[in-house]
């Protein structure tokens, strides 16, 4: 009997070690939760909150119901060309810097010693630098009359270059090209990253059988570097949406608006005009515009087989 009794004393000795360490755990994570909860999820509450009410920072919020959303969807004038300035970033930039960080990653993907790592520093840095420098330094190779493109563009033929920040149909290319140069690098690590893994004997046995370097790309290198796009698809589209320093720094939404986007447009309301209510009315749409971009490259990921 004595042995019945004492033989349950450890389970009850597990289940307490275990309880202790279930709360020490929780004891360490706790200040991020609280700030998180404070500070990060308290705020999207709040900031939902505010885009029913009208308010200026000066009088209390006015509840006001959907107001907000109404005014954007069908008396706001800019509501519908800032939205068109933002896709045509993210249908613009997503494909070419997915090409170009792609075709950079192949390129120094070989083991040549301190020359190619020097490439991939140098590839890698315009994405750690600071996008107000970069923005200042593009800002002078854009200059219409001394700045270097277009001193390029004369000396090959060119007499009548651009004007490019200047001009409503050249500033977004002019945004998109800063932006292909700047961005380009980061995602190239990540594909350089994924091309790693992927087996030297798979393109041996594929050069032995006579697929031609366009063969094993398609046939190989893709395939295996498809989880690896995915995720640098996802990321590109929230970057290219939430196009924000290079615009305030380079052109502040003009000229005539051709290059403000949603993401301007709610700093100008909230920031510039104290429309906070409003600003929060666009910010939630532009969240569920996100939400649903992302949920579409998800189900098309999953009709594609992906896990």
């Amino acid at each position: 009997m004595k042995m019945i009794r004492t033989g349950t004393k450890p389970k009850k000795r597990f289940l307490t070690l275990k309880r202790r360490e279930a709360c020490l755990g929780w004891l360490f994570v706790s200040p991020a939760l609280i700030g998180f909860s404070i500070f990060t999820f308290g705020s999207i509450l709040y900031s939902f909150y505010l885009s029913l009410t009208e308010y200026n920072l000066l009088s209390p919020p006015k509840f006001v119901g959907l107001e907000n959303y109404i005014r954007a969807f069908t008396k706001d004038r800019y509501f519908y060309q800032y939205f068109g300035n933002t896709f045509y970033f993210v249908v613009l930039l997503v494909p070419v810097v997915l090409v170009v960080s792609l075709m950079l990653a192949i390129l120094i993907n070989k083991k040549v010693g301190r020359i190619n790592n020097a490439y991939r520093v140098a590839l890698f840095l315009p994405s750690i630098t600071s996008t107000v420098a970069v923005s200042m330094v593009w800002m002078w190779i854009f200059n219409p009359d001394m700045g270097l493109l277009n001193n390029f563009l004369m000396a090959i033929g060119w007499n009548d270059p651009p004007m490019w920040l200047g001009d409503p149909m050249w500033s977004k290319p002019a945004l998109v090209i800063m932006r292909v140069w700047q961005m380009s690098g980061y995602y190239m690590i990540m594909f350089l990253a994924g091309l790693q893994t992927i087996p030297e004997n798979l393109y041996e046995a594929a050069q032995m059988d006579g697929a031609s370097p366009v063969q094993r790309f398609f046939r190989i290198t893709l395939p295996m570097l498809s989880n690896t796009t995915f995720i640098v698809m996802i990321l590109l589209v929230i970057e290219a949406f939430n196009m924000f320093e290079s615009i305030f720094i380079m052109t502040e939404g003009g000229p005539l608006g051709s290059t403000s986007t949603i993401m301007y447009y709610i700093y100008e309301q909230a920031f510039r005009s104290y429309n906070m209510g409003y600003a929060s009315a666009l910010a939630w749409v532009f969240f569920a515009l996100i939400m649903v971009v992302t949920l579409i490259q998800y189900r098309f990921r999953n009709e594609q087989g992906g896990e």
